[in-house]
């Protein structure tokens, strides 16, 4: 069933986000599944795409390419990254809620965050074969349709109105841009540790 939510969230935004909202079962190992498998997309294809085809800068320059134990190791990092980065966005959705006056649950902001994410997790598959001007334009597009599915889904998901929706939306919107700058900074701790990307040349 979870497919034929994506697709219709996808498609058909709000009446997906509305076919979600009434759906039953529980919201938390839906949202949880969907991301578990979902996050694989990019973590697999860009481990194939950093290994098996490598990136260019310029024109004129050699294609790079990461070792096998290299991209496994930061893929494996990346598919942790994102999984918890959802648990985290979700938490923060449930503890904001009581401000808006929402109905919510942990679950719920599982489920938000995980359907919302769906677009980026599917062009994931981009990394198969890297190209920056690619991957930056396209990146791009799914970021503001991820953007625009949460404002749809939010105020559905946690029935309230659209306006207050907005605003609550609005916070989300805040609390993912400070996660991607914490996680970017985790990163550069990371490599100054001592486990930067090796390289094959």
């Amino acid at each position: 069933m979870s497919g034929f939510y994506t697709l219709k969230i996808l498609t058909q935004p709000v009446a997906g986000w509305q076919a979600l909202a009434a759906a039953p079962g529980d919201p938390l190992r839906r949202g949880l599944t969907l991301t578990l498998i979902l996050a694989l997309i990019p973590a697999l294809s860009w481990f194939y795409g950093a290994t098996q085809v490598g990136w260019q800068i310029g024109l004129e320059e050699e294609r790079q390419r990461l070792t096998v134990e290299s991209a496994l190791y930061i893929c494996a990092m990346f598919y942790l990254a994102m999984v918890i980065g959802v648990l985290f966005i979700s938490y923060m959705i449930h503890w904001m809620a009581s401000t808006y006056a929402a109905d919510s649950s942990f679950g719920k902001g599982v489920l938000i965050v995980a359907y919302t994410a769906t677009p980026f997790f599917l062009g994931g598959i981009l990394g198969l074969y890297p190209s920056l001007w690619l991957d930056l334009s396209i990146g791009v597009l799914v970021a503001c349709y991820c953007v625009y599915l949460l404002y749809l889904g939010v105020p559905i998901v946690m029935n309230i109105e659209p306006e207050r929706g907005f605003l609550f939306a609005s916070a989300v919107v805040a609390v993912a841009l400070v996660s991607l700058v914490a996680a970017m900074g985790a990163t550069v701790i990371l490599w100054d540790m001592g486990l930067e990307p090796v390289y094959t040349y």
